[in-house]
């Protein structure tokens, strides 16, 4: 059970944590990858959930230099991205992605706690989705990438002068728990019960947790 009375700032990934969308983002990359070989592109959806951490830009170029061992100009990273983005934004503002347990948690705490969303999800589709979703109001502020997670952490800690001890990042992957380790604070998982393995601090569900006072 994690204690978060201990920490003033809570910095939460935002797939996974705050809307359920690998499936969404599974089907995204099959749709902009339709003309590419199955197997191929369900070599990439398998990486997707294994690293749900990282960008679409990074899994983009991950695609071409690592499943079809072929090199990709940055003209055409940007482009699938955008295509990506504009089926992202197109299907997630339905709040029935939101899962509720955690946005009862940000509501309950807005006030009292400093909250950040540090995500893999491209940074203007991010603040789209959390405008659509009304929960935008909720965060201190809300950043994307294509901004490496680890850098995001490090700045909103830094810029910010926060003491490390007091803050503690929400994830469910383990480029999540990378990005906490690295930038020196707490992290607790959630919703991906191999995490365990990796932290004491781990949330089964919110609503059993008081709040943050």
């Amino acid at each position: 059970m994690v204690d978060f009375n201990k920490y003033d700032v809570i910095i939460f990934d935002f797939d996974g944590v705050i809307v359920d969308s690998m499936k969404v983002r599974d089907n995204g990359f099959r749709a902009i990858f339709s003309d590419f070989n199955t197997d191929d592109v369900e070599k990439l959806v398998k990486y997707n959930r294994k690293n749900g951490g990282l960008s679409r830009f990074h899994k983009i170029k991950y695609f071409y230099e690592e499943i079809l061992k072929s090199n990709i100009e940055d003209s055409l990273i940007k482009k699938y991205a955008e295509e990506f983005t504009e089926i992202m934004k197109s299907e997630l503002i339905k709040l029935d992605y939101l899962i509720k347990d955690t946005v009862e948690f940000i509501k309950k705490n807005k006030d009292i706690k400093k909250l950040y969303i540090a995500s893999g999800s491209e940074n203007e589709e991010l603040n789209y989705l959390c405008r659509e979703l009304g929960i935008d109001h909720c965060f201190s502020a809300i950043y994307g990438s294509p901004r490496h997670k680890n850098d995001i952490v490090k700045s909103i800690i830094e810029d910010n002068k926060y003491d490390n001890s007091k803050v503690i990042l929400i994830g469910d992957s383990i480029n999540d728990y990378e990005a906490a380790k690295v930038n020196g604070i707490e992290f607790a998982g959630y919703n991906n019960i191999s995490l365990k393995d990796l932290t004491n601090n781990y949330v089964d569900k919110f609503s059993m947790l008081m709040k943050c006072s």
